[in-house]
């Protein structure tokens, strides 16, 4: 294997061979809506149920999974990781949740073709990257995901975005103020 994308593009194959459920997230998502930057990792969120074996069977050995599942805390679920040592890259599989906005986030996807790995893919809306990516910002307080949403909003503009959506889950979520702050920060072209 040579890189990431071809790594990430091998999940999504097993993931359509195997009828199972996803979205591509993370800074994949956020390359698609915004400026990509360098990353060792892609992040999915699936209907797994108890297929995880049967993903990491049509993986193979390539893709070393991590035999003890963790609890992730940011976001509040359950993640398998595949480690792809040769690159080295790391694949999570966070487990589709019942939190509302990880529901809605699932139901609202989008089957896009992403050129990074060459396929067609479901990815979240760009609102729901911006929402999620606020979430992040807020709780782990990385500043790669606020970049990563002025990015999406400078290359997406305003006009492009349901902000009355982005609203409902920056009240609810209590992240508007960052929002506000990076809104802010994004120079206008006229």
């Amino acid at each position: 294997m040579k890189d990431g994308n071809e790594a990430a593009a091998r999940v999504v194959d097993a993931f359509k061979e195997l009828g199972i459920d996803y979205l591509l997230a993370g800074s994949y998502s956020s390359h698609y809506y915004g400026i990509p930057r360098a990353t060792r990792d892609a992040d999915f969120v699936a209907v797994l149920s108890d297929r995880i074996s049967a993903l990491a069977g049509k993986l193979g050995p390539a893709f070393e999974l991590d035999p003890q599942p963790s609890f992730e805390s940011v976001t509040g679920t359950m993640r398998d990781i595949f480690m792809v040592p040769s690159i080295p890259f790391k694949i999570e599989v966070f487990h589709l949740s019942d939190d509302p906005h990880d529901q809605s986030r699932f139901e609202r996807r989008l089957k896009v073709f992403d050129e990074l790995i060459d396929r067609d893919v479901f990815i979240p809306s760009v609102e729901d990257v911006v929402v999620t990516k606020l979430r992040w910002a807020v709780r782990a307080q990385r500043s790669k995901d606020s970049d990563d949403i002025r990015d999406v909003i400078a290359v997406q503009g305003n006009e492009s975005l349901d902000w009355g959506y982005i609203h409902q889950w920056t009240e609810e979520h209590e992240t508007r103020d960052l929002l506000d702050e990076i809104r802010a920060s994004i120079p206008s072209i006229d």
